[in-house]
């Protein structure tokens, strides 16, 4: 079975062919493209959520005065998905530091547009540490 046909068969059949030990009967070219994919998923999956909590972070200290239990409903479900997501794939712990720069630079523009504020009212670069985005009590003022 190709890939490009039928990729949910061919995936369980890849599998099953795995678990038989065929391995001459494999697809090795498309199976490491495809799990290089699931890899660069996660990141981006890491990405996405690090840049929607850091745009609720940035709009809870930025605009203070309509504070919502919707924001920080968010901001606690972003936390926990994070976590999930790092408790699946520990390797991307490695990578949180340098992504959350890339995050955060989407956060800017994500929090300017829903605050309607500036994107230069925000600071330049990141100014909150691993430790409190990742924090359930940490909430800036």
């Amino acid at each position: 079975m190709h890939y490009e046909q039928d990729f949910y068969g061919w995936l369980l059949e890849s599998a099953q062919l795995l678990r038989e030990k065929k391995f001459s009967q494999l697809d090795i070219a498309n199976i490491a493209e495809e799990l290089e994919a699931i890899a660069r998923s996660d990141k981006r999956q890491l990405i996405n959520r690090l840049a929607v909590l850091l745009a609720h972070l940035l709009k809870w200290q930025f605009q203070s005065h309509i504070r919502s239990k919707s924001w920080q409903r968010t901001i606690k479900e972003q936390r926990k998905r994070i976590k999930l997501l790092l408790k699946d794939s520990p390797s991307l712990k490695y990578e949180i530091e340098q992504k959350i720069a890339s995050a955060y630079e989407i956060a800017i523009l994500s929090a300017a547009n829903e605050t309607l504020l500036d994107e230069d009212t925000f600071p330049e670069t990141c100014e909150y540490s691993l430790d409190e985005i990742l924090n359930q009590e940490f909430y800036p003022d």
